[in-house]
């Protein structure tokens, strides 16, 4: 059974350099951990805008508005 990861980080201009070492160290973790197949390891990073990602019970924007920019 190949190993799936699945990474989620908010819309904010993560470069493919960035995603890039995601995969790579998250495809490493699994070998180093479970002796997985890197080949066979699949990892996806799903980008989820900020309006559409709560904390708090608020929006991500709405709570750095509220609580970050105090």
């Amino acid at each position: 059974m190949m190993p799936y990861v699945n990474i989620r980080i908010t819309k904010e201009g993560a470069t493919p350099e960035q995603k890039a070492l995601l995969i790579q160290g998250a495809t490493q973790l699994l070998v180093d951990v479970l002796g997985k197949n890197p080949v066979t390891t699949v990892v996806v990073i799903d980008e989820v805008d900020i309006d559409n990602w709560g904390m708090g019970g608020e929006t991500i924007t709405a709570f750095r508005q509220k609580f970050l920019n105090k």
